[in-house]
């Protein structure tokens, strides 16, 4: 079964298609429309994709036909069909090995997957569900030896357990859903480390490696930052604001230059559960990023996850992780100085000027593009000295002119709109609601800005919307 066309797949889509911002500041298609003119538009000179706010379904249509330069390529192999089924296709003289699947085991003492014998003890030490980021990490500067970090982003309840279909509509309402079973998802999503080796052009896993881990959505995590200990961040369970267990609904990421893993939390909204009513302390917060979602029944389940019980704790998602993967000890730090939203990647880079520069895409419709600098610079020669690197520096988002230029607008908070008046009485304020402050600054909307990446050698930064 093609997991893209499950439910779940469908559900998380439409909602990210939905948006959420009413801010009316100008979108990406408003800006190219201006600086171009409607009629070069319609004649199909731009990507038809950037200006789907603006342009009619026709035009679109009409700019779609418009034949184009014919693409130069590198690639000289016959190009494949189009498609989806049940098999695995690749190009005429290539092929391709299954390294990992979920449930497979990957410390040493888990068991085989047993899809009618599931339980959360043997997941959480099990490869978990749903791919999304992959990264490597070389051990010893080895091209054949290494530690591949992946994301594990969500669960589809309908493939996972046998006889229990899909849970999260309406009609299903979660009946067939158990705590047991709620369990096991929380013990699929996060990431895995896995090390692994090459040998003879094939890859494979090393089972025994002291690096093979899994982080889950209970693995303890510490929370770092101008945001770190804030009223808004404090539970029952953690009455400082400075513990939190797990991460949730990781998405794309990226590999810094000192070896660490950054996990990027998207939407993180529809693991909560309830009715946000007029009168809960983070109405206008929780509205902004479509909290509760309900997409998940472990609000059922568990307090923590149910907003009425635990007002704060959705304020603890939607945040960059970041992971050592060479330290299996180490604990995960959930780096608020970047900022809070759904998050899809941290392309990075490292500045001129040996600053760390972290790229940042908020995957929804009508979002925004940000940057994260930081006021320390990399230190190259020792990669401990850069632990606490990214807890202090410069979050702002992107604001794209008529003339073409750009605009980085500084998320600071008392400079500009983002102060006592407007709700935001401390930094802390301005990174959870980085959303809202950045609706105050006027940064233009984006077609959900899915990823970003860096490319340190020509300095070009790509958006993919």
């Amino acid at each position: 079964m093609t997991i893209r066309f499950t439910a779940r797949v469908l559900a998380a889509e439409a909602s990210e298609d939905k948006g959420r911002n009413t801010s009316g500041n100008a979108t990406m298609g408003d800006v190219i429309a201006r600086r171009y003119g409607r009629r070069d538009v319609l004649k199909g000179a731009l990507a038809v994709g950037a200006i789907a706010a603006t342009v009619s379904p026709l035009a679109l249509a009409a700019a779609a036909e418009k034949p184009g330069n014919p693409m130069m390529t590198r690639f000289d192999f016959p190009e494949l069909a189009a498609g989806s089924d049940e098999s695995h296709h690749v190009a005429d003289g290539y092929d391709a090995d299954i390294l990992i699947r979920w449930g497979d085991p990957i410390l040493a003492d888990a068991p085989p997957l047993d899809a009618s014998a599931q339980s959360a003890e043997s997941q959480s030490r099990q490869f978990g569900y749903n791919n999304d980021f992959i990264g490597f990490v070389p051990l010893d500067g080895s091209s054949d030896r290494g530690l591949l970090v992946v994301n594990h982003e969500y669960t589809n309840e309908e493939l996972m357990f046998p006889g229990v279909g899909v849970q999260h509509t309406k009609e299903a309402a979660f009946a067939r859903m158990t705590r047991e079973l709620v369990d096991i998802e929380m013990a699929a999503h996060g990431g895995s480390v896995i090390e692994i080796a090459r040998s003879g052009g094939k890859w494979s896993v090393v089972r025994d490696s002291r690096f093979n881990r899994r982080i889950t959505a209970l693995t303890p995590m510490q929370i770092n930052g101008p945001a770190a200990g804030h009223e808004r961040l404090k539970t029952s369970a953690d009455p400082k604001g400075r513990e939190v267990l797990g991460m949730i609904n990781n998405c794309a990421g990226g590999i810094t230059p000192w070896g660490t893993w950054l996990s990027c939390e998207e939407n993180f909204h529809g693991y909560f559960w309830g009715e946000l009513r007029d009168n809960h302390p983070e109405h206008a917060n929780f509205q902004r990023y479509g909290v509760p979602g309900n997409w998940q029944s472990w609000g059922k389940e568990y307090a923590r996850f149910a907003i009425d019980s635990e007002p704060n704790e959705a304020n603890r998602f939607g945040w960059v992780v970041e992971i050592d993967p060479r330290d299996p000890g180490s604990v995960p730090k959930k780096r608020t100085a970047l900022g809070r939203f759904k998050h899809e990647g941290a392309g990075n880079v490292v500045n001129g000027d040996g600053r760390f520069v972290v790229y940042q895409g908020d995957d929804e419709r009508y979002e925004y593009v940000y940057r994260f600098v930081t006021d320390g610079k990399v230190n190259t020669a020792d990669p401990a000295a850069n632990r606490n690197l990214l807890d202090a520096g410069t979050l702002s988002v992107a604001r794209y002119e008529d003339d073409g230029k750009g605009r980085w607008l500084p998320l600071i908070h008392g400079q500009g709109p983002l102060t006592v008046e407007n709700g935001f009485h401390s930094q802390a304020d301005v990174l959870i609601e980085a959303r809202r402050a950045a609706d105050l600054l006027r940064a233009t909307a984006m077609d959900r800005p899915e990823d970003v990446e860096a490319n340190a050698h020509t300095g070009k930064v790509y958006v993919m919307l």
